[in-house]
């Protein structure tokens, strides 16, 4: 049975094939998706996680692969991750799908399903990989329905065979692209202009659908019709444009059967509340990321004031597949303050597999294994604690309330550094406050008076299990005093 949905969940990103893989090498190799012992994803439940994306599950394209093996720049990337590795390693990108069936290393249908059946009775979801702008070079319906996809010509295989390929049944189509990149050559641009296009994929959804709880959507702003117009127009043919967006139908009819299913839209460029109004639970905020790794804590603040209800289906995050590991990417200290303030946001909290070990080598999508690297037990330690911290019950809906930071006495700037805000309800209080900066910060917080009770005042630190003890006084009057070191976070629980 599945335990109603948490409000701000913490989502666990597990690279299917290298997650079994290192499973099969400690505990057999005959493991499939079901036989994975139940304390796996025990352990899972009991750090915090309520949502498991299994990425990378759908059977790999053979011409994915072999793209794969001949890209001279995939396979630097292949030597820097995983020294010595072989052509068996290399399996192709999960996101050039060949088919929405279980690719039968990992598993069978059957296996999925008794997966999500466990996971279901953890309390967990299961979230899996959708992907709506392209297909596999090679995908079956290149040969039997060339009309679902956008059409070249031979005079424009020969201008831009960048863009162009001939597909196995003679027909000339477009490899998948984004606006700002060169074309994914592994792909085939399907032609969201077509209706029986459009119909077809959302068929494939809903049959994933029956498979799992939620669906996390790659690129998902590519098939909005003014983006898609922007990108292929010039290719298209001149029916009207559609009247209608592919996600509010596809999500209506899914969602029609399955009213609790997760959609959550990998999505950038400023789009997010559109994505949101065609009713995505949950976006990505690459915003925020981008802030955190070069901007300021006042710019950080300043993005975090938005609406509560956008912020409350915005997917935060410092690490995933696509970029760097965090410990690399923002620096050991610096990437812990940004996972304090990412993962005690309002939203889905996404961490990436190898994230709360502080791994540092970046696994290329298209490799089946991942190198053994040594967990950092300094950072170990500080995700368990966030971990316990931020999935201990996050009061609900509207319980995020930004607290004011004021400076600790006259001339002291360095409360600008800090960010701070409160969960407040169910009888609870937390208190996150982050110095954003390389230098110690002081500062008084505001509290609410509705949010405290006379008398002394007793938190706990879950970041170091230090106790405060104030009063009720000092806090109405001055405010609650903080000083912190560079990078540091507060994570305070009011125990009386």
């Amino acid at each position: 049975m599945h335990r109603p949905r948490r409000t701000h969940p913490n989502l666990i990103e597990l690279n299917a094939f290298a997650f079994m893989d290192r499973l099969r090498r400690e505990r057999g190799a005959g493991l499939t998706l079901s036989t994975v012992p139940t304390s796996v994803w025990e352990d899972l439940s009991e750090r915090g996680f309520s949502l498991v994306w299994l990425m990378g599950v759908w059977k790999r394209s053979p011409g994915s692969r072999a793209c794969a093996l001949s890209d001279p720049g995939l396979r630097q990337a292949y030597d820097r991750a995983l020294p010595g590795w072989t052509e068996d390693d290399v399996l192709g990108s999960p996101y050039a799908v060949f088919s929405y069936e279980v690719d039968p290393r990992l598993g069978s249908t059957e296996d999925l399903l008794l997966l999500r059946k466990t996971l279901g009775g953890l309390g967990m979801g299961l979230i899996l990989d959708f992907v709506p702008n392209h297909l596999a070079i090679d995908h079956p319906w290149t040969a039997r329905f060339p009309e679902r996809f956008v059409r070249g010509s031979e005079a424009g295989l020969r201008n831009d065979p960048g863009l162009f390929f001939t597909a196995a049944g003679g027909a000339v189509l477009a490899h998948g692209k984004d606006p700002y990149f060169p074309p994914w050559s592994d792909t085939v641009q399907l032609d969201h202009s077509s209706p029986e296009a459009r119909d077809a994929l959302i068929a494939e959804l809903e049959r994933i659908a029956a498979l799992c709880d939620g669906v996390r959507c790659d690129m998902a702003m590519l098939v909005l019709n003014d983006v898609f117009r922007k990108n292929w127009g010039g290719f298209l043919p001149a029916a009207p444009a559609p009247e209608t967006e592919f996600w509010s139908d596809a999500i209506r009819r899914v969602k029609t059967d399955h009213p609790s299913f997760l959609f959550i839209a990998e999505a950038y460029w400023g789009l997010e509340p559109e994505l949101q109004h065609l009713g995505f639970d949950y976006t990505y905020d690459k915003k925020l990321y981008d802030l955190m790794l070069h901007a300021s804590a006042r710019e950080v603040k300043a993005h975090l004031s938005a609406e509560e209800a956008f912020q409350e289906k915005c997917v935060r995050f410092v690490e995933n597949h696509d970029e760097k590991p965090a410990v690399k990417a923002f620096g050991r200290e610096r990437s812990l303050a940004a996972a304090a303030i990412a993962a005690t946001a309002p939203g889905l909290h996404l961490f990436h597999e190898g994230q709360t070990g502080g791994l540092a080598s970046h696994l290329p999508v298209q490799l089946a294994r991942r190198a053994g690297e040594r967990e950092d037990p300094v950072v170990g330690d500080f995700y368990r604690r966030l971990l316990s911290f931020s999935s201990g019950a996050l009061p609900g809906r509207r319980g995020w309330t930004p607290l004011d930071v004021k400076q600790a006495w006259e001339g002291d700037y360095s409360s600008e550094n800090l960010l701070s805000w409160a969960w407040h309800g169910n009888g609870s209080l937390k208190i996150v406050c982050v110095n954003f900066s390389d230098e110690t910060s002081r500062a008084r917080l505001r509290i609410p008076p509705d949010f405290i009770t006379p008398g002394p005042l007793t938190f706990r630190d879950a970041a170091t299990d230090e106790i405060y003890v104030r009063t009720t006084e000092e806090i109405l009057g001055g405010g609650l005093f903080v000083e912190l070191a560079p990078w540091k976070a507060h994570l305070l629980d009011l125990l009386s």
